[in-house]
């Protein structure tokens, strides 16, 4: 594609030379930029979850050349696995399977579970190919904050502490990817993500519920997660709009009218914006409109650069009206939601 940065054979070789001495590369997907260390190596995967942040007791996937790898790292790979493995990679998908004894503990959170996929991007797979084994990469940036998905993000983010970074250009999903969990008797969705629910139900034939509510279902579950330093307000589309269904957000109380918020906000002297498909009627003068999607895929796309115009703005309070959830909506949704989860204790 014209304009979009493409590392050659040499930048590929100098990434695997780092992550075959233990550093650390950030890599693009089509879902977000990765953190990548060697998936075998629990120094560097001690390393990664330092820079991060992270707390080692939550798992990190395991990204693969191809489903050939899949029987170096699960210990058994059930039918429904197939199938979607076979529709779905490469793509926004992962699979939560039964790991070998031989998949560190660093990489599982200590659970007898690992999460793997094959991501749909040729950055990303150059790198896989060249390597010749799994790396495991969370989202290149400190834990719980914003998803990175530009080469630039990942720099602001993590600076000098990232050893290597690949620029693939812009993310083309720009939601983390579908984990699929399906250890059980039926699978589950544990997080929504690039592939819709409607795609997974399509695949199996039946419907597949999502199970992604429990502390650390799996990875970017937490309720809290994804924030800005602006505060997320999860609004109405406008005065007598309906609000989004509370049921379906667990943890955040239904959309409130934002044309009241944003009074009430910036009579305390805040400087509040808006993200909506379709921008509230009504709003003050003063409320910054954040460029509108166009779609809920673009929504997806650009939901995280927004995240961060946000905070670049200098905003101490961002309204959302999330997509339908639908589609790719329902994971711009979740994210959403749990972004304003995270500011759900401040008084303002």
């Amino acid at each position: 594609m014209p304009g979009v940065p493409d590392p050659g054979p040499e930048e590929i070789a100098a990434a695997v030379a780092v992550l075959r001495r233990g550093g650390l590369v950030a890599f693009p997907t089509e879902t977000v930029y990765g953190l990548g260390a060697d998936a075998t190596d629990v120094d560097a995967l001690a390393r990664l979850y330092a820079v991060k942040g992270r707390p080692t007791d939550h798992p990190v996937i395991v990204h693969l050349a191809d489903a050939a790898a899949l029987a170096d790292w699960a210990a058994a790979v059930p039918d429904a696995a197939r199938r979607l493995a076979d529709a779905c990679w490469p793509g926004p998908l992962t699979l939560v399977l039964r790991r070998r004894d031989r998949v560190p503990d660093a990489v599982t959170g200590g659970r007898p579970t690992v999460g793997l996929r094959v991501p749909d991007q040729p950055v990303a797979l150059a790198l896989l190919r060249a390597f010749g084994g799994g790396i495991a990469a969370p989202s290149a940036n400190r834990f719980g904050r914003v998803s990175p998905t530009t080469a630039a993000d990942v720099r602001a983010d993590l600076g000098a502490d990232v050893d290597c970074v690949l620029d693939g250009g812009p993310c083309r999903v720009g939601v983390e990817s579908t984990i699929v969990d399906c250890t059980g008797p039926e699978p589950v969705i544990a997080r929504v993500g690039g592939v819709p629910r409607e795609r997974i139900e399509a695949v199996l034939g039946h419907p597949v519920s999502v199970q992604d509510r429990g502390a650390i279902a799996a990875p970017g579950t937490l309720p809290a997660h994804y924030a800005p330093r602006a505060r997320v307000h999860l609004v109405a589309a406008g005065p007598g709009a309906p609000a989004p269904d509370p049921g379906a957000f667990p943890g955040v109380g239904p959309g409130v009218d934002p044309v009241g918020l944003a009074h009430r906000l910036l009579g305390t002297g805040r400087r509040v914006g808006v993200l909506a498909l379709v921008v509230p009627a009504g709003l003050p003068d003063a409320v910054e409109i954040l460029a509108p999607p166009a779609d809920a895929d673009e929504y997806a796309r650009v939901v995280y650069a927004r995240l961060r115009e946000a905070d670049a703005r200098g905003l101490d309070d961002l309204l959302v009206v999330a997509p339908p959830a639908v589609g790719l909506g329902a994971a711009v949704a979740d994210r959403l939601t749990r972004a304003a989860a995270a500011g759900a204790d401040d008084p303002t």
